[in-house]
């Protein structure tokens, strides 16, 4: 017998080049023996004089796109001395290590596919174990090419040679491909396929004006020309998005030329993960109508072959736009694309390797508190969060989230995964997209829930599915009230302890329902992970038409001079308001809510920054964002009566101003400093008088940059918890609620 070690490596460890590493490390050291992926991660027979050595190299050296967790070490007896080190075929089913995220294309093969000496030399599809598809293609753990999109594509001999060449960076890559053997690129209009080179004609047509449909890794685009004014215009009218901000894509070159991009932006852009990340407009100047109105646009890089030899060929920066209908998830499939998108595209870039998960880009942006994630997309899902200190033995729970910005959170073994974002629940197909993420996710990571959590409201279809399914299993069920979810998620976020104390909340929101059955949204919040207790809030006020106030920010006004005793002829001419005070007074169709989400909606229709609808979810905040800019102004009085928050005299103030033709801007700048003076004067009373121990900020009015820095410089001298990895908005809700029900079975004892 041999003495040597069995090493357990866990952690984001298969599909990033961890066994071709490990095989390295061994030949460097001297070590004999073996590696294997299985359910639980990398595992290791090894030995030799080094292992002390062996097991530090796997910690300090690990390729890029891995994340080693532990690296655990126990004897082990060999029957005879290995002869040499090898990789061994995966063992097992089931999943307890992670899927790897997709990752943008790396350098090295950045440069092969534009060096014509090179075997892939514009080969669209062209990957190594540090970049390439992942999450995107793989049906099931262990990550082997078998059970990915891969599978129907042999190996050609040459890329089989490169695939077993422990020198080569393709050793173990399983999407590894050629134009020999992999998937296949071409151009379409009309159902027919054109002959000739697909890049070169994509990219001629784009050039004309056109607009083409785009397979990615996630899902198709709708691209055109982000300098051609009435190219946008086009895509704009056929996709009816007549306001909501076009995500553009471009070389770090073209991005320069048209935003302020700083070295901390450009290494955000240049992750693995590529997202699109907001930058505020500089230099040369592109049609305002692909953000109109906006003083930062959302770029990207391109995060694959394809994208690259496109932009090269293309030698400008495009629009890159989602491609679906209207409230519909993102297209992936080459035949839905056809009977979908035709409307909107005059041409479509196909190939043919299969999308099997559907990943809308991520969405995010640097501020002075750090990074913060707007929109969890492709490049950060799968990847797990760390449960804080105190949750290591936490049930396996499911949580389902709220209706807008849907995604689930699953926690497991000390760790949390949110899903990437599924979007608006109330539209049919995107809650079958929702249906069908809660089961592949649960397949892919092995996951059975021991409990359930949701909202507090009785009529999301999240909430009503719990039930449901709780009902179905035998599982307890757990309902979170939505905005201490939010406190709860910017708490686990910073990676706050259970045992930490209690944490001043400041949560502004659209809505939410309240314990009290009013809508929630303008919340100082004192609470933990097992409870939360409303100590102050935005004086209610109606919302006139009910859900037509979330839509039309003249509503808001209304019912915010109706309580300010401010006549509201002259700001609102043309509209019923005789009509609707008269609804109002009466309590028809008029529920009280106290959303900050809808005072920025108030403010911006007095501003004359939204008439009639909103184009999309939060214009009429992101504009009154906009229009404050860089701006000072003295912040504007907030009434205090009890825990009431009043925006009464504000809302006067305004007025006279806007009478006295005093600048919008100023206006706006002064509405922001007083709403965060207002808020975060009463959290900071609750951790000087000792009840907090710091304030936690969230909600989606928190991805206002300036409101937030506004809250910041209001707070200083605190500890104050900010979201960095989770979204501040209710993408980030399943995470809270899962924390919390962990916290509640675990005081109560197993479920």
């Amino acid at each position: 017998m041999t003495a040597g070690r069995r090493i357990r490596v866990r952690g984001q460890v298969q599909g990033v080049g961890f066994r071709p590493f490990v095989w390295q490390l061994a030949h460097r050291m001297g070590i004999s023996g073996e590696v294997l992926n299985d359910p639980e991660g990398v595992l290791i027979f090894a030995v030799g004089e080094h292992l002390d050595r062996f097991e530090t190299g796997l910690l300090r050296e690990a390729p890029p796109l891995a994340r080693v967790e532990a690296v655990e070490s126990t004897a082990h007896e060999f029957a005879a001395t290995p002869d040499g080190f090898r990789i061994a075929a995966s063992r097992g089913a089931g999943a307890e290590t992670r899927i790897a995220p997709d990752a943008a294309t790396c350098p090295a093969c950045a440069a092969e596919i534009r060096n014509p000496a090179e075997r892939r030399f514009g080969y669209a599809f062209t990957n190594c174990t540090h970049c390439g598809p992942r999450f995107t293609i793989v049906r099931s753990l262990p990550y082997d090419r078998a059970r990915t999109a891969m599978a129907p594509f042999a190996m050609c001999p040459a890329c089989r040679a490169d695939y077993e060449d422990p020198a080569d960076r393709r050793f173990h890559a399983q999407p590894i491909a050629c134009r020999v053997c992999g998937p296949r690129l071409w151009l379409e209009a009309g159902g027919t396929e054109i002959a000739g080179d697909a890049i070169a004609l994509a990219s001629a047509r784009l050039r004309a004006g056109e607009i083409v449909a785009i397979k990615g890794l996630g899902g198709f685009h709708l691209a055109c020309d982000a300098r051609n004014g009435t190219a946008i215009d086009r895509l704009r009218a056929r996709k009816r998005r007549p306001r909501k901000p076009l995500a553009l894509m471009g070389t770090l070159g073209m991005i320069r030329t048209h935003a302020a991009v700083s070295e901390a932006d450009a290494a955000r852009l240049a992750d693995p993960a590529a997202p699109i990340l907001l930058l505020r407009r500089s230099g040369e100047a592109l049609p305002d109508t692909v953000a109109p109105g906006q003083r930062w646009l959302g770029w990207m890089l391109p995060y694959t072959p394809l994208h690259h030899l496109l932009l090269d060929a293309f030698g400008g920066p495009l629009v890159m736009t989602s491609g679906n209908l209207s409230g519909e998830p993102q297209v992936i499939g080459n035949d839905a694309a056809r009977r979908k998108l035709s409307g909107f595209a005059d041409a479509f870039l196909m190939h043919d390797r299969d999308i099997l998960r559907r990943l809308d880009d991520g969405v995010e942006r640097l501020l002075p508190s750090g990074p913060m994630i707007l929109r969890r997309g492709r490049g950060r899902v799968p990847e797990t969060l760390a449960l804080p200190q105190g949750f290591a033995d936490a049930p396996p729970v499911l949580a389902v989230g709220g209706q807008m910005k849907g995604a689930l959170c699953l926690i497991k073994g000390g760790r949390a995964l949110l899903s990437h974002h599924l979007g608006d629940l109330d539209e049919p197909l995107t809650w079958a997209e929702f249906l069908r993420a809660e089961a592949d996710y649960a397949a892919v990571f092995d996951h059975h829930p021991q409990a359930l959590a949701c909202d507090l409201h009785p009529d999301y279809r999240s909430t009503l599915h719990a039930h449901a399914r709780a009902a179905a299993e035998g599982l307890p069920l757990v309902e979170v009230q939505h905005h201490h979810a939010h406190l709860a998620a910017a708490m686990a976020d910073a990676g706050w302890p259970r045992d930490g104390g209690k944490v001043a909340g400041i949560v502004l929101d659209g809505l939410g329902l309240g314990t009290d059955g009013t809508i929630w949204g303008g919340e100082v919040l004192l609470g933990d992970y097992l409870e939360a207790e409303r100590i102050a809030h935005l004086t209610p006020a109606a919302l006139p038409g009910g859900d037509a106030a979330n839509r039309e920010p003249w509503r808001n006004l209304l019912a915010r001079l109706d309580a300010a005793e401010v006549a509201a002829d002259t700001l609102l001419p043309g509209k019923p308001v005789a009509l609707l005070l008269q609804a109002m007074r009466a309590g028809v169709n008029a529920p009280l809510s106290s959303s900050a989400g809808r005072l920025f909606d108030a403010v911006a229709a007095a501003l004359g920054l939204v008439e009639g609808a909103q184009g999309f979810e939060g214009e009429a905040g992101m504009a009154v964002e906009a229009l404050a800019d860089e701006i000072e102004a003295a912040p504007y009085a907030f009434g205090a009566d009890g825990p009431r928050i009043d925006p009464a005299p504000m809302i006067r103030a305004l007025v006279a101003d806007l009478a006295t033709g005093r600048d919008r801007a100023e206006i706006a700048a002064a509405f922001q400093a007083g709403l965060a003076r207002a808020f975060c004067i009463r959290a900071r009373a609750l951790v000087e008088s000792g009840r907090a121990q710091a304030v936690a900020l969230s909600g989606g009015c928190f991805q206002n940059a300036r409101l937030l820095a506004l809250c910041l410089r209001d707070l200083e001298g605190l500890r104050v918890l900010v979201h960095h990895r989770v979204p501040a908005n209710d993408g980030g809700l399943a995470l809270g609620q899962a924390l919390v029900a962990a916290a509640r079975l675990t005081a109560e004892g197993p479920p």
